[in-house]
């Protein structure tokens, strides 16, 4: 066993790992390909992993969890805080001292015969004055191999801590026996540690993502001057060659990764705009030296949700999976050795695998209402494949931003776009964003879900005291702070279709929202903020859409406002006292308005 750095406080701590869970072997990870190789070969040849075909997918495996272990499990994911208040209403929360006792047992051995893996990494680039070091531990070649590409992890990791430094987040995994019954994650915020055990399953087991880079991060954030935020960043280049850059917020199933990879329509692309995806679901949001606001994507690759991603959808996404790519609960086409999802095409293989492990004909088995691929199967793959990569995306300083947005899924209620009046404003429209849940989530359809900033599931403390920060952070910034606006892709007709187009248009809007930031164009004042002129929105090369269309997705209906603000109201009620007091205000100012 070879340590890889010479910082006592990361050493003691993997010792008292090591004595708690007693693994047979020790190997910590220096990042190197000869390393990476020889794990994904064993992991193939204890079937862990299985190789997909090497000349179609080069460098891609594929793994299946167990049918009990798919997806992010919210009831069993805690905040631990000494105070049960700075949890807040919207975490699950236990004290410390007792979720260490529940859990010390359950780690106490269960590494016995398993090799421990120690994983250094980097969210963020190497050197960046934004980036933080990283830990974990775990008894999994996936955690491993996935790590490798969600994070910057080997010996180059400890650059940024040093010798010295005890700021590492300190990440503890063990897959145990994959029992539901007694699955975890873990966070204790006030000691920089993530407990996680029982899963073997994406994000509640790389607990760089939505853990670290999330839920202690937002929390470092608060008491750091800084943001940790659950947001796309994408810079849009004009014909000029100038890059602007924008960081979005959408709840799941709102088009986050379409947007953070959007091709520009023609009558754009012509003219010589392009889109550069910095990332596509985490930012790290800090004042640079010149006072403006930064923004890093803390992660090296994307975890993306298969079914539903094609040529069509998301060009720019699938293009990234096609070498050394992790499929995770994809199907498998046994006649050549590649992966398939629902949608990715109309041509089911007939010769499939499916999720689970059962040999199949696939279009019998889909016309008999399965899933060939589970519908939150997963895709892991380096950023650097993508086609639309930023160039700045290793930049150590990050991105200037010049607007936040924010979105959800209305059918009625939110127009296609609007800005706020200013950062505090803008800060009561990101608390109040909501969706509405379509068939396939509940089988209540149009029920309104509050998900404020889209951190709802992610906030690592009280998010009465989170918006707190957001005000804070808007007077430190001050007139150099982004403009903040709230978008709608899904205003629907009476018949239920969308009208606004989405995908790659949604360009249009953007390029609205860019000459908002630089004062180039007007704007028109409503109850609920300031909205574009109709005829400023490009409508130029759009089938069916019209001026006037746009007029009508621009409409806002004040009775349902007016309703819109008694949800709001009591959605607010679950915070007490750690509201804040201009949100309170904001809300009357827009009753006021709706008069």
């Amino acid at each position: 066993m070879t340590l890889l750095t010479k910082n006592p406080n990361v050493n003691k701590w993997v010792d008292e790992m090591i004595a708690l869970t007693k693994p047979d072997k020790v190997v910590w990870l220096d990042g190197s390909e000869e390393q990476l190789d020889a794990l994904r070969a064993e992991a193939c040849a204890t079937g862990e992993m299985i190789k997909l075909n090497e000349e179609k997918l080069p460098g891609c495996l594929y793994h299946r969890t167990l049918p009990n272990d798919v997806a992010r499990v919210e009831d069993r994911t805690f905040i631990c805080t000494s105070k049960k208040e700075d949890a807040g209403p919207t975490n699950n929360w236990c004290d410390p001292k007792e979720m260490y006792a529940k859990l010390t047992p359950m780690y106490d051995g269960v590494m016995k015969g398993r090799t421990m893996y120690v994983i250094p990494y980097s969210m963020g680039p190497i050197g960046s004055p934004l980036a933080k070091v990283g830990v974990e531990v775990t008894d999994s070649i996936y955690v491993v191999l996935n790590m490798a590409i969600m994070t910057r992890m080997g010996v180059q990791a400890f650059k940024n801590l040093g010798d010295s430094s005890n700021d590492f987040v300190r990440g503890l995994h063990s897959k145990a026996d994959v029992d539901p019954e007694k699955r975890y994650i873990v966070q204790f915020p006030e000691d920089n540690t993530i407990w996680s055990i029982n899963s073997a399953y994406g994000g509640n087991v790389l607990l760089g993502k939505k853990c670290f880079a999330l839920r202690i991060a937002s929390y470092q954030g608060k008491n750091e001057g800084w943001m940790a935020e659950h947001m796309l960043i994408l810079g849009i280049e004009k014909p000029n060659g100038e890059v602007k850059y924008v960081t979005a917020a959408f709840p799941s199933a709102c088009g986050k990764t379409n947007l953070a990879m959007l091709i520009p329509p023609e009558t754009y692309t012509k003219k010589g705009y392009k889109v550069w995806t910095v990332g596509d679901d985490i930012a790290w949001l800090k004042p640079g030296k010149d006072g403006r606001l930064y923004a890093i994507n803390p992660e090296s690759g994307f975890f993306g949700v298969a079914p539903g991603t094609n040529e069509k959808s998301n060009y720019n996404a699938l293009a990234s999976t096609r070498k050394n790519t992790i499929f995770t609960n994809v199907a498998i086409n046994n006649d050549d050795m590649t992966v398939w999802w629902e949608k990715l095409d109309k041509n089911p293989p007939v010769n499939a695998t499916e999720w689970k492990g059962a040999k199949v004909n696939g279009p019998e088995y889909i016309a008999e209402g399965n899933h060939l691929a589970h519908p939150n199967s997963r895709f892991t793959a380096p950023a650097e494949n993508c086609p639309c990569i930023s160039p700045e995306f290793n930049n150590p300083e990050g991105v200037p931003v010049s607007a936040i947005i924010f979105g959800g899924r209305r059918a009625k209620t939110a127009p296609l776009v609007y800005q706020s009046f200013n950062w505090q404003h803008g800060t009561f429209v990101g608390s109040i964003m909501a969706s509405e849940t379509t068939a396939a989530a509940t089988g209540a359809v149009g029920v309104v879900r509050r998900d404020p900033m889209a951190m709802l599931p992610f906030c690592g403390y009280n998010m009465g005291d989170y918006w707190g920060h957001w005000l804070e952070m808007g007077r430190i910034l001050g007139d150099k702070a982004p403009k903040i606006f709230n978008v709608n892709w899904f205003r629907t007709d009476d018949d239920g279709n969308f009208i606004w187009p989405g995908f790659g248009d949604n360009m249009r809007v953007l390029d609205w929202i860019l000459e908002r930031c630089e004062d180039a164009v007007d704007a028109v004042e409503t109850p609920i903020g300031y909205e574009p002129k109709p005829e400023d929105i490009n409508v130029d090369g759009l089938e069916g859409i019209t001026t006037e269309t746009v007029r009508g997705l621009l409409s806002v209906d004040k009775q349902l406002w007016l309703d819109e603000a008694k949800g709001i109201e009591e959605f607010y009620s679950k915070f007490g006292d750690k509201l804040p007091k201009e949100l309170a205000d904001e809300l009357s100012s827009l009753k006021e308005r709706l008069g």
